[in-house]
């Protein structure tokens, strides 16, 4: 036998089975051979000591190691010569060595260096979840998981790229099988099996990587405005009697419905405090006076900031720390009593507002006690979203927020139910990681962090329409965490009521109609009057040929019409805030819908379109009322609705460079943009949102 440890090199894809012994490796290794129709290698040690255990019973000894690692790689190079694409290894020497050095506690340096050096584009380490079987060779059957666990430590030490085979042979083969198609096509874009496996890991299905890279190469087609909804132009204008028509008319239906509130509250409040931050990295008290630096920068956020301190709700209680942390602080000059202030504001260790989520900060001053988003969510909740004395909340968090929201709701909740007779019932999800993007830079190369680490973001609130789709309600009310205000609980109600029972009363209509063309009580006269419905109460136009269908057609294209979920989406005056608005679109196909728009998706080098957002009278404040279930009493699959070509390129700062990154359709914007849109002018005092520190400041946040 020739006594050569070196590896041949070949463009061939080569997969190491990894793992303990009697964990399925040559079952799998055959199985792949075959299914790819290449070679397979073998266990040479079997043979190796199955003919000496033969011959003279004896097993496996220290100096046996070598013997069988030269026998190892020269079978593996003789496979690899006639090997198709891919070669399936059934042991290697990283194997050889693990054993050497758990059996014998010693490893020749020989084996251990070539063991390392040897080179396979993925290793599946085999799991211990099938039934250890015994032979000759094997004689360890107790103590599996303590040598899986050194198998595991081995791939993370030498840091070889591995993916983790669990569950019964099928199973382990259907999913290797797609895994190595989808390694041949990372290896075809010059993606190493490190970072593979990394967006294995991830959760993020590689065909979605693709196609975001591919995103990143060809841009996204803006939206091509036609003209803004404006009052009676796609906007309903009701007066205050009608709000409470339609309000009243929800009140008479809710307790045949499951209600249930949705509150994105997922982020922290980082850019909520970001002027501050910034000022924290960049002034120094010993060299600069306050009243310089914001001159020098242009800083009127700070300015309002430190003249308007008293009357933030977190004030007292941050003044009563600082006196403790600084015994001398009533002597202490301006500059450094605002200084520590804001230091203290956002120190980790003390108050830490900028990591902690929007949800547990303290918005509004009451006579009584300090109130946070929650608290004024859970208010809000118990009086719209309730039905037959229950009401139901969803939020979705981070996991690492979780805990403090659980904290807050247990202080919160038995209050609420008390004073209302409600009960509350609060759940709780993630936004999924498999929804989140790669990160590239300005070439359109992904990027990795300072660890090695391909880098990714989340993909936006628009991945949210996942943990809408698993929801299990009749109405479902959204409203993001940070528009809340103080007081006028009243007027909120009134105009939520209002917009739910709007939805309400077309979906009965929608609803009438689809049971009407499945029982074929439909005729041409009627088909008008859907037509007229659809054009008047939903904005929804019949193309220029509908007109030349037979009435079979005509029939079945209404019925995909009216068989959506619907939104009633809350509108209100723009009054210069960043952010969506609504518009009428039109898609590649020629259809004309309502749809919220942000400035993002306007391609601002065409005058045309520049001067439509420009005429734009109104602005998304991220107020709807949902219908998710159909006239059959089944919910819809949401995912069907997405017009997945909606999404955003998005510039974010990683480790101080600028980066790109994908964001999904926005859950309001095209997550939505196939659902039924109706859009209701609301009045500016439900809209009161705190995307900055200082907007609690403003008259909604304050005490009356």
């Amino acid at each position: 036998m020739e006594k050569n440890l070196r590896q041949q090199k070949t463009a061939i894809i080569k997969i190491a089975l990894f793992g303990p012994e009697s964990t399925g490796k040559t079952t799998l290794a055959k199985q792949l051979a075959e299914y790819y129709e290449t070679e397979w290698v073998p266990e040479f040690a079997r043979d190796y000591l199955q003919k000496k255990w033969e011959e003279n019973q004896h097993i496996c000894v220290a100096d046996d190691m070598l013997p069988i690692a030269y026998g190892q790689v020269a079978l593996e190079n003789k496979k690899l010569s006639s090997a198709k694409k891919y070669l399936f290894s059934d042991t290697n020497l990283m194997v050889t060595k693990v054993f050497s050095e758990v059996y014998y506690g010693f490893c020749d340096p020989l084996l251990n260096e070539a063991a390392l050096e040897h080179e396979y584009d993925l290793f599946f380490l085999t799991d211990i979840d099938v039934p250890w079987e015994k032979d000759d060779i094997r004689d360890t059957p107790n103590g599996r998981e303590t040598v899986f666990s050194v198998f595991k430590q081995t791939l993370i030490d030498a840091k070889k790229p591995f993916i983790t085979l669990s569950g019964n042979k099928e199973s382990r083969l259907a999913k290797a099988i797609g895994i190595i198609d989808n390694l041949s096509i990372a290896k075809q874009h010059g993606i190493s099996s490190t970072d593979f496996v990394q967006i294995y890991n991830h959760g993020i299905s590689f065909d979605n990587i693709l196609k975001q890279l591919e995103i990143f190469k060809n841009g996204i087609a803006k939206s091509n405005l036609i003209s803004p909804a404006t009052i009676n132009n796609g906007i309903l204008s009701f007066t205050e009697s009608e709000f409470e028509e339609k309000a009243h008319f929800f009140d008479l239906q809710k307790e045949k419905l499951k209600l249930k509130k949705f509150v994105p509250a997922s982020g922290a409040a980082s850019r909520m405090f970001k002027f501050l931050s910034a000022f924290l990295n960049d002034f120094d008290i010993q060299k600069e006076t306050l009243n310089a630096y914001i001159n020098r920068k242009k800083d009127s956020e700070l300015s309002i900031f430190i003249v308007a301190m008293d009357k933030f709700p977190f004030f007292k209680a941050l003044d009563k720390k600082l006196r403790m942390i600084y015994p001398d602080f009533e002597i202490l000059e301006r500059d450094y009593k605002n200084y520590y202030f804001i230091k203290t504001l956002l120190a980790s260790d003390y108050f830490d507002f900028a990591n902690k989520p929007k949800a547990v900060l303290p918005f509004h001053q009451y006579k009584t006690h300090i109130a946070n988003p929650i608290e004024e969510h859970l208010n809000e909740c118990v009086h719209y979203a309730t039905s037959n004395q229950v009401s139901n909340l969803h939020f979705t968090v981070s996991e690492a927020h979780q805990n403090l929201f659980e904290n807050e709701v247990e202080v919160l909740k038995n209050k609420i139910e008390a004073d209302s007779g409600i009960k509350i019932d609060i759940v709780y999800s993630y936004q999924n990681k498999s929804t989140d993007s790669i990160c590239v830079d300005a070439k359109n190369n992904p990027i990795w962090d300072k660890n090695n680490n391909l880098v990714f973001r989340p993909g936006g609130h628009g991945a949210l329409i996942e943990n809408l789709n698993k929801l299990e309600s009749d109405i479902i009310f959204i409203k993001n965490i940070d528009n809340v205000i103080q007081n006028h609980i009243d007027k909120i109600t009134l105009y939520k009521k209002a917009l739910a029972g709007v939805l309400i009363e077309v979906q009965q209509k929608v609803f009438y109609y689809l049971r009407a063309i499945d029982n074929q009580e439909i005729n041409e006269k009627n088909l008008e009057e859907i037509v007229s419905f659809l054009l008047q109460k939903l904005n929804v136009e019949m193309s220029s040929d509908f007109n030349k269908f037979t009435f079979e057609n005509k029939v079945n294209k209404i019925k995909d019409l009216l068989d959506r979920p619907i939104r009633v989406c809350g509108m209100v005056k723009n009054e210069g805030e960043p952010g969506g608005g609504p518009f009428w679109v039109m898609n590649a196909k020629g259809s004309v819908s309502l749809q919220i728009v942000e400035t993002s998706q306007v391609d601002l080098a065409n005058k045309k379109q520049q001067e439509i957002l420009a005429e734009s009278t109104h602005f998304n404040p991220v107020d709807l009322v949902c219908g998710i279930r159909n006239y059959k009493n089944k919910k819809f699959d949401l995912l069907q609705f997405v017009d997945h070509k909606a999404g955003f390129i998005v510039e974010k700062s990683v480790e101080g460079k600028i980066v790109k990154s994908y964001e999904l359709p926005g859950l309001w914007n095209g997550a939505m943009a196939n659902w039924l849109t109706i859009f209701v002018a609301v009045p500016l005092i439900t809209f009161n949102p705190v995307k900055t520190v200082n907007d609690l400041l403003k008259a909604a946040h304050q005490p009356q």
